[in-house]
């Protein structure tokens, strides 16, 4: 008699390589069509699957591209420690500067950010996927730059982040002008000083 177990049915069996497939092609779709055109049709073709094995995943087109965003969004950003402030920061900018350069990004980021100014539910998600990153990559740059001396006692992290991140999405993903070279250079003196001029 076969004691192996039997496999689950119905929805518990949803195969690894198939939903890989879906979140790229919604990934793909949002950056060509944006949220607005973006159909279920349309990501099902572009994986290569039936429009079943995408509602077995998810109810709609809003709750799968709230949970696929969610979790490229909020994917943990490195945490630098390079040894002095200045080099962290020109590290994470070049960071957050390839990632708004990439072609997938540039696309669909404007496009989301348009998107939670008329929906709610897609700015809270957001809204929820990048304040803990965002906090983290603040408290250990602030807190490491502390620790040596090279920012005062009470900077604050989320005000440094905003510094760092602010001109780098308004440069890149707002005006889309080019970046002079020595730009990140420059802009690594400015958001230092500001930040030793605001500290209590």
């Amino acid at each position: 008699m076969a004691t192996g177990k039997r496999a689950p049915a119905g929805a518990a069996v949803l195969r690894g390589d198939i939903t890989v497939a879906i979140r790229n092609a919604v990934m793909h779709e949002l950056a060509e069509v944006g949220y607005g055109r973006l159909s279920i049709e349309a990501v099902a073709r572009r994986a290569g699957v039936g429009k079943t094995a995408i509602y077995r995943r998810w109810g709609n087109k809003l709750e799968m591209v709230l949970e696929i965003v969610s979790d490229v969004a909020g994917r943990s950003v490195p945490l630098p420690d390079t040894g002095s402030f200045a080099g962290d920061l020109q590290l994470i900018m070049m960071i957050v500067h390839r990632a708004l350069q990439h072609r997938i990004a540039s696309q669909i980021i404007p496009d989301l950010m348009a998107e939670a100014a008329r929906n709610p539910q897609i700015a809270e998600t957001l809204q929820a996927a990048l304040h803990t990153h965002q906090q983290a990559v603040g408290e250990k740059l602030v807190g490491q730059a502390i620790a040596r001396g090279e920012l005062p006692e009470g900077t604050d992290p989320e005000v440094a982040v905003d510094m760092i991140l602010g001109p780098l999405y308004w440069r890149l993903a707002v005006s889309r002008s080019p970046m002079p070279d020595d730009y990140l250079e420059k802009l690594t003196t400015a958001v230092t000083a500001a930040l030793k001029s605001t500290a209590p």
